[in-house]
C-alpha cells in the first residue's frame, strides 16, 4: 500500500512539473520594505488580511494596523493589547484576537474603525485566559483558536470546543481545518467535533505549523522540527526533498499556497522559501537578499500575487508575480555596476571597482552567486561586449579580452567607452575612447587586435555610429555632434564637421547617437532628431517622437531583438515594439520598479537568450524573463479616506469618504481636506485626478498628490469624484463622495421667515417715514426757494457794491497816478527852475555894462543872493512833500518810524530816490554837486543798514 502511494506521488509530481510553467529561480522578486519608522507602530506583526475594499490589515504588537497603499493607521485595542491574529470576512468586519480578548472592528457612522468585543458571548463555564492565535472565516461562522480551546462564533453565539490537552495551532487546508492536540496528534475539525487523523502519530513532537492543499486530495504538512510531510487522507509520510531538509534547519513557522505548483514557507531563522511541487527550493528570500528580518511571524498571499510577510521587525511585500528578479550587492562587494553580461558559463559585472565574475547555471536552477574580482582588472569598467564569440572589456586602463577568470590587454588607449563593428567593414572594429577613435583589425583566429588610433580627431567619444554612406558620427557631451570622413586606410581624418544649435540641434549638450533599425538617430532633451543630408542640417524626428510619447526624451536606446528596442528616459525603462508597421507598442508598466535604479547615462541591458535579459542597476543586476506571463491584478477603485476640517481646529469630519453617506458640513466648517489613495500594492507610478461637481468646471490635471484642500465652499450639494492612473496607461473607475455644505444660519428657512416679517415691517415703516419725509421735503423746498431768492438778491446787491467799489478804485487809481505825475512834474519843475537860476547865476558873473566893465561885486552878491534864496526856497519842498505823501502813503512817517536818526536832507534824498531820479537831478534839487549826492547816498545806506548786495532804490520802493 505504501509503495503504491509513493508511486502515485512521484507520478503526480512528474505530471505537474510538465504542465506548470517555471517560476524564476535566479535572484529574488522585488521586495518592498515597510519599516517600523514608516508605519509608526510596534516591531512584530502576527497576522495579515485584506478586506473587500483592498485595504490591508496587520495584527501588530501595538494594535491593529491598516494600510490603504498610501497612509498607515494604528487602531488600539482596549488596554493596548497585542493583536495576535486578524481576519476579514469581506463583509465589513475585521476580526481580531488578543490575550483574553476576541471581537471585530467595523466602521461607525463617521466611518471610524471601532472595536466590538465578543467576550461577553463566551459561555460562563469557560474563562478565556490566553492568546487567540488563529482566526479563520468559514462561511457564516468565525473560528477563533487559543492554546486552550477553539471558539466558534455563529449566529450571534459562541460555542467552545475543548480537549483534554492543549492545542498548538488551528490550520486551514482548503475548506478543511486541522489542529494538533499536544501529546495526541493531528485532529480534523468537522463541524464542532474534532476527529483524530489516523497515522498522525508520526508527527508527534514535530510541532505542526502548516497544512496546505497539495492537489488531488493531498495535503502538505509543514512542521517546525521534522520538515515536510504528505497526507493523502489515509497515511502521512515524510517528504524527503531538498526543501524539507532546509526547513528542518531554518525552523518552519508558517506557510501559504501560492499556486497549484508553488508554496511559500516562512521560517524563524532564515526568511522565506518558495518551493515547487517537486520539493525544490526555487527562491530563498532572507535578510541578505532584501528582507528586513529573518524571522517570519505571518504570511499572506493577496489576489495580486503579492506575498506579504509579517516579520519580527517590520512588514515586507514580495512581488512574486513579476517577470523581474533582482540581485543586490547588500555587502558592498563590487560597487556600482556599469555593465553586465553572461558569457561562457559565467556572469560578469563591470563596476567602478573592476571586473567581477561568478558562475552561471544555464539550466535555470536556483543558484547563489559568489562574485570575485578578476586579477588586474581593478578600476572603472565601461563596457562588456561579445563580438564574434569573444568577450571584450572596455576599461579605464585600456581594452581587454576576457577569458574565464583572466583578462588580456589588447589596447593601452585609456577609456574604452564603446566598441562595435563597422557596418561597411566587417573585419574592422571602431572604438570610442577618452581621446578619440581607435581601429581594431580582425585576425585569422577570428579575434580582433589593436591596429591604430585615428589621427586628426582627439575628442572624448562616448557614442560612435557609422551610417550607410560610411560617415562616422561621434557625440561629445558638451560640443554637439561630429561627422567624420576617414582616409581609405582609416588612419586619418580627411573631413571633419562639428554640428550644434546653428545646424538644427536643440543644444550642444547631451546629444547621444544610436542606430535604430539601420537609421542613425540623435537623442536630446527635446526629443529625437535625424540628419537631413540635402540641407546638411538636423530636424525633429516627428513620427518617432509622437509615437513614443513621454519616452521621446529618452537618453539611451538599446537593441533588444528584431523590432524590439529598449528606450531609457533618465532611469525610466520601456520595451518598444516596432514589429507592426505604423504602430508602436510601448511596455513600461512592468519596468517601473527600475525607475532611478540604473546608473545615469550608463544604462546597460544585455540579451542572454531569446527571452532573458540582464539589466545593470546601481548595486547589482536584474533579470527580465520576457516569456514570463505576469498576472494582471484586478484594478481597485480609489479609496477616499479621511475628510478633515482645516479652518483651524483640524477636526475629523469622517474617517472614510468612501463609506460615508449623508455627510453634512456646517457653513462655518466649509474648508475641508479630502484624502484619497489607490490600494494598489505594486511598484508603479500612480497619479490622481479629481473633479468636484458644484465647484470645479472640469477634471484637474493628473498629479501624484493624494489629498486636496477646498476652502470656503459655498452652501449646496457637492459630488467629489476621483480616479487614478497607473503607469500612464490604466485608469481606474471613478470613486464618488457626496456631501452637503449646510447654509449659514442667516439663509435657513427660519431666518427667511424672520426676514419676511422684518421686511413687511420695514416696508410699513419706510412708507410711513417716506410720507413724513415727503411733507418735510416739500416744506424744505419752499424754504430753500425763499432762501435762494434772498441769496440771489444779496448776490445782486453785492455785485453792484463790488462794481461801485471797482469804479471807485479805478477812479482813485487814476487820481493816484495823476498825483504821482503831479509830484514828478513838480519835482522836475523845481529841477528846471533851479537849473535856470543856476544858469542865470553863471551868466551874471560874465555880464558887462555898456562900457565893457563887469558889474560891481556888491551888485553881483545881491543878485546871487536873490537867486540862491530862490533855489533854496522851502515852499517848493513843502509843496512837494505834501503831494509826495498823498501819493506814497505816508512814506516819510514810515521812514522816521523805522529810522528816527534821519535828518530832513536825508528824507529829501529818500523821496527823490523813491522817484528814481538821477544824481544830476537830485543835485539840482538839493542845490549840491553830483559828488555831494553820491556822498549823501553812501551815508544814507549806512543809516538805513542796507546790505551791500541790496539796491538802495529798490529798498525804498519796497518800503
Amino acid at each position: 500500500m505504501l509503495k503504491s502511494f509513493v508511486a502515485f506521488i512521484l507520478y503526480y509530481l512528474f505530471i505537474i512539473s510538465i504542465v506548470f510553467a517555471e517560476i524564476q529561480k535566479i535572484g529574488v522578486p522585488y521586495i518592498e520594505n515597510y519599516a517600523k519608522a514608516v508605519y509608526q507602530a510596534g516591531n512584530q506583526n502576527w497576522g495579515i488580511t485584506k478586506d473587500e475594499r483592498n485595504i490591508m490589515y496587520y495584527g501588530n504588537s501595538e494594535g491593529l494596523l491598516s494600510f490603504d497603499g498610501r497612509s498607515w493607521q494604528l487602531h488600539r485595542l482596549p488596554n493596548k493589547l497585542i493583536v495576535r491574529s486578524v481576519a476579514a470576512d469581506k463583509k465589513g468586519k475585521i476580526f481580531t484576537g488578543a490575550f483574553g480578548e476576541l471581537g471585530y472592528w467595523t466602521y461607525n457612522d463617521k466611518a471610524i474603525l471601532k472595536y466590538q468585543s465578543l467576550t461577553h458571548l463566551i459561555p460562563k463555564n469557560f474563562k478565556l485566559n490566553d492568546e487567540i492565535w488563529k482566526i479563520y472565516i468559514d462561511g457564516n461562522r468565525i473560528l477563533f483558536q487559543s492554546f486552550a480551546a477553539i471558539l466558534i462564533y455563529e449566529a450571534g453565539k459562541i460555542e467552545v470546543v475543548r480537549s483534554a490537552n492543549p492545542y498548538l495551532f488551528l490550520l486551514q487546508s482548503g475548506k478543511r481545518f486541522f489542529v494538533e492536540e499536544l501529546k495526541k496528534g493531528l485532529h480534523e475539525l468537522n463541524g464542532k467535533q474534532l476527529n483524530y487523523v489516523t497515522g498522525s502519530e508520526i508527527l508527534n513532537g514535530s510541532a505542526i505549523l502548516s497544512v496546505l492543499p497539495f492537489g488531488n486530495g493531498l495535503s502538505l504538512i509543514g512542521t517546525s522540527k521534522s520538515g515536510l510531510f504528505l497526507y493523502d487522507g489515509n497515511k502521512i509520510i515524510p517528504w524527503k526533498v531538498q526543501a524539507s531538509d532546509f526547513l528542518k534547519v531554518a525552523q518552519l513557522n508558517n506557510g501559504v499556497k501560492i499556486s497549484e505548483q508553488y508554496y511559500a514557507f516562512g521560517t524563524i531563522l532564515d526568511g522565506v522559501v518558495v518551493i515547487d511541487k517537486a520539493g525544490n527550493i526555487v527562491q530563498h528570500i532572507n535578510k541578505s537578499s532584501g528582507l528586513q528580518n529573518n524571522t517570519v511571524l505571518s504570511l499572506f498571499l493577496d489576489d495580486a500575487q503579492n506575498l506579504w510577510a509579517g516579520l519580527d521587525n517590520g512588514i515586507d511585500r514580495i512581488e512574486l508575480n513579476s517577470p523581474l528578479s533582482f540581485y543586490f550587492d547588500k555587502a558592498g562587494v563590487f560597487g556600482t555596476v556599469y555593465s553586465s553580461i553572461i558569457y561562457g558559463g559565467k556572469i560578469y559585472l563591470g563596476t567602478n571597482q573592476g571586473l567581477f565574475y561568478s558562475n552561471w547555471d544555464a539550466s535555470g536552477k536556483m543558484q547563489k552567486f559568489n562574485f570575485q574580482l578578476i586579477p588586474n582588472s581593478q578600476g572603472q569598467v565601461w563596457e562588456l561586449a561579445v563580438i564574434n564569440g569573444e568577450l571584450y572589456c572596455g576599461h579605464n586602463s585600456g581594452t581587454f579580452i576576457v577569458s574565464g577568470a583572466n583578462i588580456t590587454r589588447i589596447s593601452a588607449v585609456n577609456g574604452g567607452w564603446t566598441l562595435k563593428k563597422m557596418p561597411l567593414l566587417a573585419d574592422k572594429l571602431i572604438q570610442g575612447t577618452y581621446t578619440g577613435l581607435v581601429i581594431y583589425n580582425q585576425t585569422p583566429a577570428n579575434t580582433y587586435q589593436f591596429s591604430h588610433k585615428i589621427d586628426g580627431f582627439g575628442e572624448p567619444s562616448r557614442y560612435v555610429e557609422q551610417d550607410i554612406k560610411g560617415n562616422i558620427w561621434v557625440s561629445q557631451a558638451y560640443k554637439g555632434v561630429f561627422k567624420i570622413n576617414l582616409s581609405g586606410d582609416l588612419k586619418r581624418v580627411t573631413k571633419l564637421k562639428n554640428y550644434s544649435e546653428k545646424d538644427g540641434l536643440p543644444s550642444s549638450y547631451g546629444i547621444n547617437i544610436f542606430n535604430l533599425d539601420g537609421r542613425i538617430i540623435f537623442s536630446s532633451e527635446k526629443g529625437f532628431y535625424v540628419y537631413d543630408e540635402i540641407t546638411d542640417k538636423f530636424k525633429r524626428y516627428q513620427e518617432l517622437n509622437q509615437n513614443l510619447g513621454s519616452y521621446a526624451k529618452s537618453n539611451k536606446v538599446i537593441k533588444a531583438s528584431d523590432n524590439l528596442y529598449w528606450f531609457i528616459d533618465h532611469g525610466r525603462v520601456a520595451l518598444v515594439n516596432f514589429k507592426d508597421a505604423g504602430e508602436v507598442k510601448i511596455d513600461s508598466n512592468k519596468f517601473s520598479v527600475l525607475d532611478g535604479r540604473m546608473v545615469q547615462d550608463y544604462e546597460n541591458i544585455s540579451k542572454i537568450n531569446s527571452n532573458l535579459y540582464l539589466i545593470s542597476v546601481d548595486d547589482g543586476f536584474v533579470l527580465y524573463n520576457q516569456e514570463s506571463k505576469e498576472q494582471q491584478p484586478k484594478i481597485p477603485s480609489v479609496v477616499i479616506g479621511k475628510i478633515t476640517n482645516i479652518t483651524g481646529s483640524n477636526f475629523l469630519i469622517t474617517g472614510s469618504g468612501s463609506l460615508s453617506k449623508n455627510i453634512e458640513i456646517s457653513a462655518a466648517e466649509s474648508s475641508i481636506r479630502i484624502n484619497y489613495a489607490l490600494p494598489y500594492y505594486r511598484q508603479a507610478n500612480i497619479q490622481y485626478q479629481y473633479y468636484l461637481e458644484g465647484f470645479s468646471d472640469d477634471w484637474s490635471e493628473w498629479s501624484s498628490q493624494s489629498q486636496k484642500d477646498f476652502t470656503n465652499l459655498s452652501f449646496g450639494t457637492y459630488r467629489f469624484k476621483v480616479r487614478a492612473k497607473i503607469n500612464e496607461t490604466i485608469i481606474t473607475p471613478e470613486t464618488v463622495f457626496e456631501f452637503e455644505v449646510l447654509p449659514p444660519f442667516y439663509v435657513t428657512k427660519t431666518a427667511l421667515f424672520v426676514y419676511l416679517i422684518l421686511l413687511i415691517m420695514a416696508v410699513y415703516l419706510v412708507r410711513k417715514w417716506y410720507f413724513r419725509k415727503l411733507i418735510k421735503h416739500q416744506e424744505h423746498i419752499k424754504q430753500q426757494l425763499q432762501q435762494e431768492k434772498e441769496e440771489h438778491l444779496k448776490r445782486e446787491a453785492l455785485a453792484n457794491e463790488q462794481r461801485m467799489i471797482k469804479l471807485k478804485n479805478e477812479k482813485l487809481q487814476a487820481e493816484l497816478e495823476s498825483k504821482s505825475r503831479e509830484v514828478t512834474n513838480s519835482a522836475m519843475n523845481i529841477v528846471y527852475k533851479n537849473e535856470l537860476l543856476q544858469k542865470i547865476k553863471h551868466e551874471l558873473s560874465n555880464l558887462k555894462d555898456d562900457t565893457g566893465k563887469r558889474l560891481s561885486e556888491e551888485q553881483l552878491r545881491k543878485i546871487q543872493k536873490v537867486i540862491d534864496d530862490g533855489m533854496s526856497d522851502e515852499r517848493d519842498w513843502n509843496l512837494f512833500e505834501t503831494s509826495f505823501n498823498e501819493t506814497h502813503e505816508n512814506f516819510f512817517k514810515k521812514l522816521k518810524h523805522n529810522h528816527p536818526d534821519l535828518v530832513p536832507n536825508d528824507l529829501k534824498l529818500c523821496a527823490y530816490l523813491r522817484l528814481n531820479m538821477s544824481s544830476k537831478e537830485m543835485a539840482s534839487l538839493l542845490n549840491i554837486s553830483v559828488r555831494g549826492v553820491e556822498i549823501r547816498r553812501y551815508r544814507l545806506r549806512k543809516k538805513l543798514n542796507i546790505p551791500h548786495d541790496k539796491n538802495l532804490v529798490e529798498f525804498l520802493i519796497e518800503l
